[in-house]
């Protein structure tokens, strides 16, 4: 069944921008290829009020792993951080791809903000890209005074599996202990690889990223197990059993998303796990609708964003 219908007129150009993903073992290389070209051609990017870096730290199997960060130029005094992780279904994106939305939200939301270029699947499956986010948040929560972080007010942040890292790193950092998190911040994140998998939603999911791309993203990240009984720990947050403990969370996704049932689901859990969840679901909006920038729904969804994540780094 279409949802074009549904569509909000004003994201419509977005589609144009972001045509719906087919992904499979032929095209991911060429896709990956097609956006390193992309990235290169548009050179260095800079911020007047900005000023980014490059770190490469050592990874858990002793890979390098590469941290963009971006800091307020007009610091004074210890400011909260955010630890990013891009967007790509596991297996194609980067930090780069991600330099100007980044430091927008340094700027706007008064924070530092560190990204992760973790391992992409399937050359590196779970639990590879979560231990490297794992190793990026020890990494930040050690360098924090170096970096003029407040390791009070660390928050990680991701859109799409970048989001789904996120939920999961923040299930690990519970777990593990030794590098807290003040607060998780969801844009229409991938947590659950049983999505697509069973019953269509007869509305979400026609367009960006469809069904058939995410049993892709998920069988490169899990292998055989995803869909199944046996994935692994913190391999989809979605699976785990126990919610409670987790940090403060914003969660917003479209309502043409593929993602919109598990996200809806996760928030309900969240908040029956005494864990303070803000949801938002936007109409007529698909997966990565804010592309289209000018768009109304665009515009509101990240002035909701920005608050939030504003309430939770600067609580006084």
């Amino acid at each position: 069944m279409s949802s074009r219908h549904l569509v909000d007129p004003e994201l419509w150009s977005g589609l144009e921008m972001m045509p719906t993903l087919a992904f499979s073992d032929e095209m991911l290389a060429p896709t990956r290829a097609m956006m390193a070209t992309m990235i290169a051609a548009r050179g260095a990017v800079e911020h007047p009020d900005i000023l980014s870096a490059e770190r490469r730290i050592t990874g858990p199997d002793g890979n390098e792993i590469l941290l963009m960060i971006h800091t307020p130029r007009a610091a004074s005094g210890p400011l909260p951080g955010v630890l990013h992780m891009h967007g790509g279904g596991y297996v194609i994106g980067s930090a780069p791809m991600s330099v100007m939305s980044n430091q927008r939200t340094a700027v706007d939301a008064e924070c530092v903000v560190v990204s992760v270029d973790y391992r992409l699947a399937p050359e590196t499956r779970h639990p590879g890209p979560v231990e490297d986010c794992w190793a990026a948040l020890c990494w930040l929560h050690d360098q924090a005074g170096e970096l003029g972080i407040d390791p009070a007010r660390i928050a990680v942040m991701g859109e799409s599996a970048g989001g789904g890292l996120a939920a999961a790193l923040a299930l690990l950092a519970r777990d593990r202990g030794g590098a807290p998190i003040a607060h998780q911040h969801l844009i229409y994140p991938m947590i659950d690889d049983r999505t697509g998998a069973g019953d269509r939603h007869p509305f979400a999911g026609e367009f960006v990223w469809t069904p058939e791309s995410n049993r892709f993203g998920w069988a490169s990240l899990l292998g055989p197990e995803a869909g199944g009984d046996m994935v692994a720990d913190y391999g989809a947050a979605a699976r785990a059993d126990d919610l409670s403990g987790l940090p403060p969370t914003y969660l917003a996704v479209g309502a043409l998303d593929l993602f919109v049932d598990e996200d809806i689901d996760f928030a309900r859990r969240l908040i029956r796990a005494g864990v303070p969840t803000e949801l938002h679901v936007y109409p007529g909006a698909f997966h990565g609708f804010d592309i289209a920038a000018d768009a109304a729904v665009t515009k509101t969804a990240y002035r909701t964003s920005l608050a939030a994540l504003r309430r939770a780094l600067h609580p006084n």
